[in-house]
């Protein structure tokens, strides 16, 4: 029993079930078994953690960066680290760290990075998502106008071939775009997410049909829905399959705007924190406004992080923990076909969880 212990508290969200006064056992790293704490062997060491709840892991698929340094401006594994080391004290385990609207010489950086810092054997850090500069400048919100264009198809290769394995989702705006670069994408196993658009809502559905799967923070820089243009909101609500990503801070996006997409969406809409950090120099000199960004005095992105998110769903927009929970973990790991071997609390799963007290503060990382 040396290498086995047992994790409890008074609830166990195991990613589908919240189970009340139950158990995670742990063998060598693995779940070995999910028991009732009543009957757990007196001789399974114990670790307590009274009025807690634990649950998987968050992943959060869109953060600049972390500690005063975003990855556009310090392209190296050392700010990775730092991101890393910053989400799992949130809980967050897994990231996609993005970079918004810049040239190509920084993207490549940016993707020199995530290499180094997997070569080291660095963790929690999925690849890159790479938001702009396919954008419309309409929509821009803070991005550089300069830098934003329409990609040709040897362009959208030339950046798809360099980032191979690296890059796993792109943010455009598909009325900018052709449908072959669109498909382009796709076939580099790429995600591609509909976002600082002015697209049509026709024009967005048609995007849907042609491989975009879902939406970067839906309200925020987008056509919005008018009853007689239903823009690219409309296009999401009115789908059956295509997700979307939203920033509960209550910046981005006001709580009752979060809960009616959530009625209307379900398991379709996740959160991301689209977190920023201070920055003074560079295209994003990111400046903390009470608990928000702003750059260049335009709303720029949070201060959000993943445990404070599942706290606002809770209390503000009436979601209950359990979904909170699953719009931070398991729907954004489903959208990168993660959930096989790990955001599931079950047995055979790899033993990675994390501890929330009542006030969804992070008392633990395990694993």
């Amino acid at each position: 029993m040396s290498n086995t212990i047992a994790y409890t508290a008074s609830a166990v969200y195991t990613g589908n079930n919240m189970l009340q006064n139950y158990a995670v056992v742990v063998k060598d790293g693995i779940v070995e078994k999910l028991v009732p704490m009543v009957s757990l062997h007196a001789d399974v060491p114990v670790q307590n953690f009274g009025k807690a709840t634990i649950t998987p892991p968050f992943v959060d698929l869109q953060m600049y960066g972390a500690g005063g340094r975003l990855l556009s401006e310090f392209p190296d594994a050392e700010t990775l680290r730092v991101i890393a080391a910053h989400n799992r004290n949130s809980g967050t385990g897994y990231c996609l760290p993005t970079v918004a609207t810049a040239s190509y010489e920084a993207i490549f950086k940016c993707i020199d990075a995530v290499r180094a810092y997997w070569k080291e054997g660095g963790k929690g850090i999925l690849g890159l998502h790479i938001e702009g500069p396919w954008i419309n400048p309409e929509r821009k919100g803070a991005h550089i106008a300069s830098l934003i264009h329409s990609p040709s198809v040897e362009e959208a290769k030339k950046l798809l071939e360099y980032g191979k394995d690296v890059i796993k989702m792109i943010t455009l705006a598909p009325e900018v775009c052709s449908r072959e670069v669109v498909a382009l994408i796709r076939s580099y196993n790429i995600i591609v997410s509909a976002g600082h658009s002015n697209a049509t809502c026709e024009e967005a559905k048609e995007s849907f049909a042609c491989g975009v799967e879902t939406v970067t923070h839906l309200y925020n820089a987008m056509s919005p829905l008018l009853h007689r243009m239903p823009g690219v909101v409309g296009a999401t609500f009115d789908h059956d399959v295509v997700k979307a990503s939203i920033i509960p801070d209550g910046y981005h996006v006001d709580f009752s705007a979060v809960r009616i997409a959530k009625k209307v969406m379900g398991e379709r809409l996740f959160v991301i924190t689209d977190a920023v950090t201070a920055t003074s120099t560079g295209n994003y000199p990111h400046t903390l406004d009470g608990d928000k960004y702003v750059a260049n005095g335009i709303l720029s992105g949070s201060a959000l992080t993943m445990n404070k998110a599942v706290k606002n769903l809770v209390r503000q927009a009436d979601i209950t923990l359990a979904e909170a929970v699953r719009m931070c973990s398991l729907y954004p790991a489903r959208l990168l076909n993660l959930v096989k071997d790990r955001f599931l609390l079950k047995e055979g799963a790899a033993a990675e969880m994390i501890v929330l007290s009542e006030d969804f503060d992070v008392i633990k990382y395990i694993g």
